[in-house]
């Protein structure tokens, strides 16, 4: 009689997934690092929402602009037909060597549905970029949930940038 055990590794982390990613399910893993020289779009997003279900923590490495963002319009009410990605358990996002397009990605409120208590890391330029100079209503709807924000290269927070994330900490 012969015996055969499999033993799964039960991962925790899973670093530098590119778009080569095949997207089987990891529901140990809790923290990943998305990287690669070519764009990501937003299938990829929601195929890395249901492989990683309990992801904490993401972290986004992507200079290059979507492709497909040309082929929708920029404005916010033309995206509906897009599904509307949710990351439940998601409590730290790390976006300051993300392209713009990536950052809008995660806070328009037509593309993503961040949980409450996030802790997003983001370059301050590209986040002004973003909200529109903080003015833009359909990315306020995911600032609004932020725990905590750390801004890159800012000295001081102008009081309007503290308007628009009223219950942020702001680093």
């Amino acid at each position: 009689m012969s015996y055969l055990f499999i033993y799964s590794y039960e991962w925790k982390e899973y670093h530098k997934i590119t778009n080569n990613f095949s997207g089987e399910t990891f529901k140990y893993v809790r923290e990943i690092s998305l990287f690669d020289e070519r764009s990501f779009e937003h299938e990829f997003f929601f195929q890395i929402s249901q492989s990683f279900p309990f992801m904490k923590k993401l972290t986004l490495i992507n200079e290059k602009s979507q492709n497909n963002k040309q082929s929708r319009k920029l404005d916010d009410d033309n995206n509906q037909h897009l599904s509307i990605i949710e990351y439940p358990y998601l409590s730290e996002l790390d976006l300051v060597e993300a392209h713009d397009d990536y950052i809008e990605q995660f806070l328009l409120d037509t593309k993503t549905c961040l949980p409450n208590g996030i802790y997003l890391t983001v370059d301050y330029q590209a986040l002004n970029r973003v909200t529109q100079q903080f003015t833009r209503n359909t990315t306020q709807l995911n600032c609004i949930k932020l725990r905590c924000l750390g801004l890159n290269d800012i000295f001081q927070i102008p009081i309007y940038v503290k308007e628009y994330f009223p219950y942020t900490k702001i680093l």
